[in-house]
């Protein structure tokens, strides 16, 4: 079978109305758009979520309470595992880790964050604007030393 031998599935593909051309093809004079209205004149209909005049969804309902989604702090996270592909005794901070390939930085970071999930056991510092308690812990057993940023 050759590229210009190709044809689409008997079927699949159907011919598209051509209306406003003429009485005999059954889609003439108002084109399939009725009469009169808002419906049938050029660039008439309603916007999305219009309720015909009635007081919209939107408006009806209350509006209450307060988002901290604008204000949030947004860290890259990592765990005290993930400090262990870092050489022993080297600084670490978000930059250090951004060219190691440990994490990926975005625009939107405030931030590193340290959380404690699994060991350490080489010697580093660790610098972060966050640390959890139990990360803290586990690093400075590991004799190394945190400093908040």
């Amino acid at each position: 079978m050759k590229i210009n031998e190709l044809s689409p599935t008997p079927g699949s593909r159907k011919r598209a109305v051509r209306v406003g051309r003429g009485y005999g093809s059954g889609r003439g004079k108002t084109s399939g758009r009725g009469q009169k209205g808002q419906k049938s004149r050029s660039g008439g209909g309603v916007r999305p979520q219009f309720e015909g005049g009635q007081m919209p969804l939107y408006r009806r309902l209350p509006k209450r309470g307060f988002t901290n989604k604008r204000f949030k702090k947004q860290y890259v996270t990592i765990n005290v595992s993930e400090l262990m592909r870092m050489e022993e005794g080297s600084e670490v901070t978000l930059k250090t880790l951004e060219e190691a390939g440990v994490i990926k930085v975005s625009a939107a970071c405030d931030g590193l964050k340290i959380l404690g999930k699994g060991e350490l056991s080489k010697k580093l510092d660790v610098k972060a604007k966050v640390f959890t308690a139990s990360a803290k812990e586990k690093i400075e057993k590991a004799g190394g030393s945190c400093e908040v940023i």
